[in-house]
């Protein structure tokens, strides 16, 4: 069910969500592969880079109501082992570049 599920948002994505994926895909980012609307557990995920355990999501203005559900949704995943960062669309849609680098630096922690 999940799958067909993630299948079905990425066909409505947002804006934010196809911008930023138009610099995630293809590894434009130092050559790391991202998925999209991946499901983790009871969750899908908006993007997630496997091989550093990374996870990008991109919130739009009903999250501002869901701040609970987002806190114990990212404890959940953090407690097996995934980083998880979050934007704003605006920050997407207005700051695209800065967001790229921000997730270039994720992917690359220091030691």
């Amino acid at each position: 069910m999940s799958r067909d599920f993630a299948r079905q948002l990425r066909k409505s994505s947002t804006d934010a969500e196809k911008r930023l994926w138009s610099k995630l895909r293809h590894k434009q980012v130092d050559g790391f592969r991202f998925r999209r609307q991946q499901p983790i557990g009871r969750y899908i995920v908006d993007f997630f880079c496997p091989e550093a355990k990374l996870i990008v999501e991109v919130d739009g203005g009903q999250h501002a109501d869901a701040a609970r559900s987002d806190l114990m949704r990212t404890l959940w995943l953090q407690s097996r082992g995934y980083r998880v960062i979050r934007f704003w669309n605006n920050e997407v849609l207005g700051n695209t570049e800065g967001v790229v680098l921000t997730i270039r630096d994720a992917l690359h922690p220091p030691p």
